[in-house]
């Protein structure tokens, strides 16, 4: 808290020798590094993992260490071709040094949110000076969607991350004059182009060509394909990418066709995913992603289109920004972590504006009444939710006081900031915004392990494992809970159901775990111990059906059963 404060301290008008622009970067990213560690990582194993995510992007690397193979991923013994294999082997790395465990499996997510702050900051820096670049980096590290992302196992951190990496060594690279800085600064770009093509698929192509060549088409500097180093950056590029595709296709003669078209095309052309939202979803999503920080946003990007010809930096940042809103907006398939990449732009856009020049205090006071309206529309929307959606209201509920804070934390946030706008201090607004938000993104992070018991199985696996023998069957019946195979370090029964899994299934021969209900019917009723979990509404079914079932324990929706009376 303390240094991010003392980050804002730069943008006062009267600077003492401390803010010196020449000060060493080392200092400042090394303090910046050590106080990250301790902002993204203080409790990162405290809540249990979540499914689907946490639970998929944790037991498919746990079955590579298990089985050694590297090259086809599986979730729970069945072909899973989804997603690419980078941050599987991140996850494997992580668990072999250190096991499975929350904080471990966490791990590599912190640390490349981490990475991507002290990129934001270095290029800030390069860009605009030493103020910019604290500035965007305390932006970034405070906004609530990043600090979340920074804690969740999913892929989406990691693919932001490498795709901010490329684009700012694309953007410091075309600046540097020729030498051994370019030539590093654009074998970078493709080396980590090729890192999030390896995490989340072509995307970590296509958005980085959007921007850059429409960057092009607006400057009309066709020159500039000439000194980008193209024929060797993308034969680096395919010698880092390609491998793992040839021999994932040459193993699985499925793969191709699936990965390419089904995951790639399919999914953001059609509704096959069944993740359809409204094209306006991600601007609430913004809107709270970026909190408080996004009253900032509107002023920050009204002046970096002032003379935007003039400024190509600024430019490039804001088509980074908008092509990959837009990108994802057009999309069928949305999930709120899509937009995540978006957000170091518009932190170094923010940073260049508090910085570059004193801003105006006319804009300063539009952004504070705009974080109020934003806060408004937020509170509204969210009321809607609850109006409409159980299952949120649920979610309320079980938050208890820590829903209460957060929702004080929107309102303070707005209000108090709307009147300290008024101030002609610039310093003493932008320090509350920052503390305000670190304080609403820390009591985030805090009030999730109170839902627990309806995103995980942590509790029913801990229960079942201290039974659980060598020869007992574990099942689970008309649901897969992704994190329940982790939890018990070994593959579990899956009965009629085929979700995601469904194409692997039809690739090799799963039968004897992924399994039907008359093959379910006979397993429970034979002398074997059989251990089940399944929502609560199937128990009252399957005993009106003649089974008997035995209740060992509950958590939330979720029931863990026995196919016989069990010892006490």
């Amino acid at each position: 808290m303390s240094k991010l404060l003392w980050v804002l301290r730069f943008v006062s008008n009267t600077p003492s020798p401390a803010d010196s622009p020449t000060a060493p970067w080392w200092r400042d990213a090394l303090l910046l590094a050590c106080l990250l560690a301790l902002f993204f990582g203080v409790g990162l194993g405290e809540r249990a993992l979540w499914h689907p995510d946490e639970g998929r992007y944790s037991e498919i690397p746990r079955e590579m260490v298990e089985t050694g193979d590297y090259v086809t991923p599986r979730l729970n013994g069945v072909k899973y071709f989804e997603k690419p294999v980078l941050f599987y082997w991140l996850q494997a790395g992580a668990i072999k040094l250190f096991g499975v465990s929350e904080w471990a499996l966490r791990l590599w997510p912190a640390l490349l949110a981490l990475a991507g702050v002290l990129a934001v900051y270095g290029a800030g820096r390069a860009l605009w000076g030493r103020r910019a670049g604290l500035v965007a980096a305390a932006v970034l590290a405070t906004s609530p969607l990043y600090y979340l992302m920074a804690r969740i196992i999913t892929l989406d951190m990691a693919v932001s991350v490498f795709l901010t990496g490329a684009l700012l060594a694309f953007l410091l690279g075309v600046r540097a004059p020729p030498g051994r800085t370019r030539t590093l600064y654009l074998y970078g770009f493709y080396a980590l182009c090729a890192a999030a093509t390896l995490t989340k698929g072509l995307i970590g192509l296509v958005i980085p060509a959007l921007v850059i060549g429409t960057w092009i088409v607006l400057l009309w500097d066709w020159r500039l394909l000439l000194s980008i180093r193209l024929p060797t950056g993308l034969l680096l590029f395919l010698a880092l990418a390609a491998p793992w595709h040839w021999l994932a296709s040459r193993a699985n003669p499925e793969f191709a066709q699936f990965y390419f078209i089904h995951e790639h095309f399919e999914r953001y052309l059609t509704t096959t995913h069944g993740r359809y939202q409204p094209w306006w979803f991600f601007a609430p999503v913004l809107i709270l992603g970026m909190l408080p920080w996004i009253g900032l946003v509107f002023p920050a990007l009204r002046d970096s289109l002032t003379g935007w010809r003039q400024r190509r930096e600024e430019l490039f940042l804001l088509l980074w920004a908008g092509l990959v809103f837009a990108f994802f907006s057009a999309s069928s398939s949305k999930l709120i972590p899509y937009i995540l990449p978006i957000l170091p732009p518009l932190a170094l856009l923010i940073g260049r504006y508090l910085t570059a020049s004193a801003p105006q205090a006319k804009g300063l006071r539009f952004g504070f009444w705009l974080l109020l309206v934003c806060a408004a529309m937020l509170a509204l929307y969210i009321g809607v939710e609850l109006a409409r959606r159980p299952e949120v209201q649920q979610d309320v509920r079980q938050l208890g006081g820590g829903a209460f804070l957060l929702a004080s934390g929107v309102v303070l946030v707005a209000v108090t900031h709307f009147f300290l706008g008024r101030t002609a201090s610039v310093t003493r607004p932008l320090a509350a915004l920052a503390a305000a938000a670190t304080l609403f993104a820390g009591a985030l992070g805090a009030s999730l392990p109170a839902l627990d018991d309806k995103y995980s199985v942590r509790s029913l696996a801990t229960a079942l494992k201290a039974r659980l023998a060598a020869t007992d069957e574990v099942m689970v019946y008309r649901a897969y809970y992704q994190d329940l195979p982790l939890y018990l370090a070994r593959r579990v029964t899956v009965v009629d159901w085929k979700g995601e899994l469904e194409f692997g299934m039809r690739q090799e021969d799963v039968s004897g775990w992924m399994i039907d209900e008359p093959e379910f019917r006979r397993r429970w009723q034979s002398p074997r111990t059989v251990y089940m979990i399944t929502g609560r509404e199937n128990v009252e079914e399957l005993r009106a059906k003649g089974l008997a079932l035995h209740i060992l324990k509950t958590a939330d929706d979720n029931t863990l059963l026995i196919n016989r009376e069990p010892a006490p």
